[in-house]
């Protein structure tokens, strides 16, 4: 039998008992659902099989090493190098797998893969409760979880990964394992931001808090020229602030939004966006000196739905854009580094490009480093540089801007955010890790798929 014959008796055996879509090259809806949230990424799946459950995702599976070629998972489409796609091979879509169900005595929620990070928060806000996630509601909380999981929650509850209960998970040979503390604990440690080396994963259980439903926080904005003593004053500022507030700096031109006065649009600005996880009250005092820092071009924050709060920054993070990212941590805001931070930021010359310095700390910290992969436990901030345009025009100046952006911060750098590495190869995810959690990865990608079938991610080889 020819490939080609032997790949249509695979797909005619996969189709009899497949409750999803199944979506091939020439299908009408094939280029809508090959499309990805970042622009710049433009692949061609062999075979788009949309899941509606574990049945499936073994089928899938299944079919793919019969087949061969690469597999990609995709929960929420957003990795920024584009590892939710693939050219050829088979794409394993999750998106059809929204369940979620809250339980609101014990705390907890489980959500299924293709859950977005703004309808997790949704269904757990109708109890006044919240899981530490992203800062972008359109976000995929599989891949988000699985990579760490930082957002404006995380200084007092800690990452996504620190609220990890237990997850289900379809591995390489098409076995579903339970991963929690009593259950496959080996693997449950590795998904706990080692990415998705490991399997499938189905279902999250999560460990709920009592956030919102308002809570004080959002943006406020100085002119650009004012960056050197912002950051300064910052930096002061933030060592004596509770855990329950959880900031960020943002280099950037203010963007045309409706929540911005039209006289400000494209404004360059510095801007620090807040997130109070207490008392309103106690939320006013703790930032009031922020405020009063110098008379702010925008002041947006305010008594507010933890769920507006959440969306906020979606308007400059649309799906299609063009995107293209760097990232580190560094230990502390030196002045060597804010020197850097503010020649970057006076460099912007794009609408849409722009970076946070997200201040870790807090919670955490106090998690030991050897319970999880991740590998940030000790740093003090993470930059992500993002440059983006609407398409192709223009994209390369800037993504020159964001290379050269890292490369005047490199020599500060103590380590990286997963989810923020692009394709920048092993040297850069061992680095990541460090050496000795690196090498642990590797044993246990040994143990769950030793093949190396998921390979479509922050690649950990099992030798």
């Amino acid at each position: 039998m020819s490939t080609i014959a032997a790949d249509i008796h695979a797909l005619n055996e996969l189709a009899t008992d497949f409750r999803g879509d199944l979506i091939r090259p020439g299908d009408p809806a094939y280029d809508d659902q090959r499309r990805v949230w970042n622009g710049s990424i433009d692949r061609r799946p062999g075979l788009i099989a949309r899941c509606t459950g574990v049945a499936d995702i073994r089928s899938a599976l299944a079919y793919a090493r019969r087949t061969g070629g690469p597999v990609a998972v995709r929960g929420g489409g957003h990795s920024f190098p584009g590892h939710s796609t693939c050219d050829g091979g088979t794409l394993i879509d999750l998106g059809l797998l929204k369940g979620i169900r809250v339980d609101p005595v014990r705390r907890t929620a489980r959500a299924q893969a293709g859950v977005l990070l703004g309808e997790l928060d949704r269904e757990t806000q109708a109890f006044g409760l919240a899981t530490p996630s992203g800062i972008v509601t359109h976000t995929g909380l599989a891949g988000l979880t699985l990579g760490g999981g930082i957002g404006w929650l995380m200084r007092k509850y800690g990452l996504s990964i620190d609220n990890l209960l237990s997850a289900d998970v379809v591995t390489a040979d098409g076995d579903l394992v339970t991963a929690s503390p009593d259950e496959n604990a080996d693997l449950f440690w590795g998904i706990r931001g080692g990415g998705g080396n490991f399997g499938v994963v189905t279902e999250f259980e999560f460990q709920l808090h009592p956030v919102g439903p308002i809570v004080y926080g959002g943006l406020v904005a100085w002119p650009m020229d004012l960056s050197p003593e912002l950051m300064r004053f910052y930096r002061d500022w933030i060592t004596d602030i509770p855990d329950e507030l959880t900031t960020a700096v943002i280099h950037r031109r203010l963007p045309s939004t409706a929540t911005i006065p039209p006289e400000l649009h494209g404004r360059p600005v510095v801007a620090v966006v807040a997130c109070y996880a207490g008392p309103v009250e106690d939320g006013e005092r703790v930032v009031a000196p922020l405020k009063a820092f110098a008379p702010p071009l925008l002041d947006l924050v305010k008594p507010q739905p933890y769920l507006d709060l959440q969306a906020m920054l979606d308007p400059g993070f649309p799906h299609g854009r063009w995107y293209y990212i760097r990232a580190g941590d560094v230990a502390e805001l030196s002045d060597e580094v804010i020197d850097v931070a503010v020649a970057r930021g006076h460099a912007i010359d794009s609408p849409y490009t722009a970076y946070p310095i997200f201040h870790l700390g807090g919670a955490i910290s106090r998690v030991p480093a050897d319970s999880t992969p991740f590998g940030g436990r000790a740093s003090g901030h993470t930059f992500n540089f993002v440059g983006a345009t609407d398409g192709p025009d223009g994209f390369e100046a800037q993504r020159d801007w964001v290379r050269d952006s890292w490369r005047a911060l490199e020599p500060h750098l103590t380590g990286v955010y997963l989810n923020f590495l692009s394709n920048e190869g092993t040297d850069r995810i061992r680095s990541a890790y460090g050496a000795a959690t690196y090498d642990r990865l590797q044993t246990l990608k040994r143990k769950y798929d030793p093949g190396n079938l998921f390979h479509l991610n922050q690649n950990i080889p099992p030798h």
